[in-house]
């Protein structure tokens, strides 16, 4: 049995979610309280952090590390470019979504607003959720550059790099934090990637005490 231990809301849960959907894997999800530091999770992994996947006898941690060796053991549809150009391209784009706006973007606004209630570690910090209102704009803006050159945000052809955005956008988008008025390009981007088959799974996440907007599970926006 592969199963994966995940936080319905948390972006790096949802990059493996996508990639596992997008080549069709079987998984069974099971939410963890992580923040509890459970010792049978610890013991899968000593970080006490999600996702860990279990698969082929093994527990994995590290979503990006993770999502890497999805693609080399399922390789198809290929998430990775064959050139090595290519692919540095795609990890210096999930490497951005996952550090620098994960930094400045996700966790000022989904963990300020969601995840402290959550793990009842107190109330939103106003002045972090003021910077993420304002680094999401460069960001926004970042990928709608990106996005005037090519494709997909990495080339030509749907990679990692677009799992890892999108797991970002649309838990944010899951709390209405994400102008689409500010970018044709990314709004285009996001509508196009949102009606793969791969993303009904997390189309259809519901989080108790946060419902989502109606726009948020809605294709056509």
């Amino acid at each position: 049995m592969t199963r994966l231990y995940h936080v319905p809301l948390s972006p790096f849960c949802r990059k493996v979610r996508l990639v596992m959907a997008e080549k069709r894997i079987e998984v069974e999800l099971v939410e963890e309280r992580y923040w509890e530091r459970d010792p049978d999770f610890l013991r899968r992994n000593p970080a006490g952090k999600v996702p860990v996947l279990r698969m082929n006898g093994r527990a994995m941690a590290e979503s990006q590390a993770i999502v890497e060796y999805l693609d080399e053991v399922h390789p198809e549809p290929p998430l990775m470019p064959e050139s090595p150009g290519g692919r540095y391209e795609v990890r210096r784009l999930c490497a951005w979504f996952d550090d620098k706006f994960h930094r400045e973007v996700t966790a000022n606004l989904l963990y300020e607003r969601v995840n402290k209630k959550i793990t009842r570690e107190g109330f939103p910090d106003s002045r972090a959720v003021k910077a993420g209102a304002r680094a999401i704009k460069y960001h926004l803006d970042y990928m709608h550059w990106l996005l005037d050159q090519r494709r997909w945000l990495a080339g030509d052809a749907p990679t990692l790099a677009d799992f890892a955005a999108a797991a970002h956008i649309s838990a944010l988008d899951y709390i209405s934090d994400v102008d689409w008025h500010r970018s044709d390009n990314v709004r285009d981007w996001y509508a196009k990637i949102k009606s793969r088959p791969a993303f009904r799974g997390i189309l259809a996440d519901q989080v108790p005490g946060f419902p989502p907007p109606a726009h948020y599970a809605d294709l056509d926006f």
